[in-house]
């Protein structure tokens, strides 16, 4: 036969014509049952005579000729972990174990940190490490209210600088505000900026010493900005005189604003106060000069060559009768008159007379050039007072301290919050090292 519809031709078309041809007989119906049911009787007897008689079953697969089923699995792809193709069981014999697939080495469990040191001295502090209770707010001033922690820092010229103020165990516990301040500001630009860092505390048990502290930082924020270039001027200079006589100049007014806010409030002088305590850090790297200033209690320490120095300004009062020649009245007038002696008759105060106001805290300054690799700490009472009693706080800051690198922010607070039993109060320090 051909496709394309011409003469059949030889041999080509024998196939059909055997096939198809007048001569094949047709087969015709046969004489014996052929329904689904026989068929499937035969095929199950063929089956049992040959086990019967010990002869094992062909598997289909046995043939030589049998072709593996491919993977379903595109080929040419990396196979999934997981994904195996199962061979055929051989004849009579247990299917073989699925293969698995390579187990990925788990990761190296690396060691905990240690956690940072909580406490120094005999024992443990009366007080837990973390707050307990909020100060209480008020709904319509909520910019009353002062945060538990406050973390700064900053690197400018040869000088980096880490600053937090905390609130002490007492307060976390009893939730009473944190009455220290912190204040760090950043005057001009260039070589000619002038850091400040002032800290100030409030005076103990009376209300809105919180307030006392950040209006007292506010104020000689304002005085030192606005003088911040002749500030920077005095400073690399070297010019101390007039730095001592402006600076007293600028905290005495803004101690007088305190003073003045009080009387607005109807407040004592001395129940809205607070003490101050600043540092002027040039920024310029060739100037090395570190100023301190401020009035009341605090600390102001150097670590120099592993050893902790309190170079905090001593205030030195004369005390006992005067003596001759030293606060004492002279015995005689320029024109020869003996003076009478004194019959210890107290004079009545004046109606007409002002008060005479509390004696003020006297004006702390100095001012000092750094060395590479010193440490300067300033601090208040909530720091300097354990560091000055407790030796054990002293050598674990100089260990944490004395690295050529100075600490990271969340470092800094960890070395700054390590307690003592018996002081809770709260804590601010300021610390610079120079490169």
């Amino acid at each position: 036969m051909n496709q394309q519809g011409g003469r059949p031709t030889g041999r080509e078309d024998d196939w059909w014509r055997q096939l198809y041809g007048d001569r094949a007989d047709d087969t015709g119906p046969t004489t014996t049952r052929d329904s689904l049911d026989d068929r499937f009787a035969s095929a199950a007897g063929t089956v049992n005579q040959r086990s019967a008689a010990g002869a094992p079953v062909p598997s289909p697969r046995a043939d030589a000729d049998a072709v593996e089923p491919a993977s379903t699995f595109p080929a040419g792809l990396p196979r999934p972990p997981g994904f195996t193709v199962e061979s055929p069981p051989a004849d009579g014999g247990p299917p073989p174990p699925p293969v698995k697939a390579p187990e990925r080495p788990s990761p190296p469990i690396e060691p905990t940190p240690p956690r940072p040191l909580d406490y120094v001295g005999d024992g443990p502090p009366t007080y837990a490490a973390e707050p307990t209770a909020l100060p209480p707010a008020d709904p319509d001033d909520l910019g009353d209210l002062v945060a538990d922690t406050v973390l700064d820092g900053a690197h400018y010229g040869a000088c980096t600088l880490r600053a937090v103020s905390l609130r002490g165990d007492s307060a976390r516990y009893r939730g009473e505000p944190r009455r220290d301040f912190l204040l760090t500001a950043r005057f001009g630009t260039g070589d000619h900026a002038l850091l400040l860092v002032a800290m100030a505390t409030g005076a103990r048990a009376t209300p809105g010493a919180h307030r006392a502290a950040a209006e007292a930082c506010h104020w000689i924020g304002r005085a030192v900005g606005r003088s911040h270039a002749r500030l920077s001027e005095d400073l690399r200079g070297a010019r101390r005189g007039d730095l001592k006589s402006g600076l007293h100049r600028l905290t005495d007014r803004s101690l007088g604003k305190l003073r003045a806010s009080a009387a607005e409030q109807g407040m004592e002088p001395e129940e809205y106060a607070a003490t101050l305590r600043c540092l002027l850090l040039p920024a310029d790297p060739e100037c090395r000069t570190r100023v301190f200033f401020g009035v009341g209690e605090g600390g102001l320490f150097r670590l120099r060559g592993g050893e902790w120095q309190d170079i905090e300004p001593r205030v030195t009062d004369a005390t006992g009768e005067p003596v001759v020649g030293f606060g004492s009245l002279p015995s005689e007038t320029p024109e020869g008159d003996r003076l009478t002696m004194d019959l210890g008759i107290t004079t009545p105060p004046s109606p007409y007379d002002p008060a005479p106001e509390p004696p003020r805290e006297p004006f702390r300054f100095r001012a000092s050039v750094a060395r590479p690799g010193d440490t300067l700490l300033m601090c208040t009472s909530g720091l300097a007072d354990p560091l000055r009693g407790e030796p054990a706080l002293a050598a674990h800051l100089t260990g944490r301290w004395s690295a050529p690198e100075p600490p990271g922010l969340a470092e800094f607070l960890a070395d700054a919050q390590v307690r003592v039993k018996g002081y809770a109060d709260d804590r601010t320090a300021a610390a610079v090292w120079e490169a």
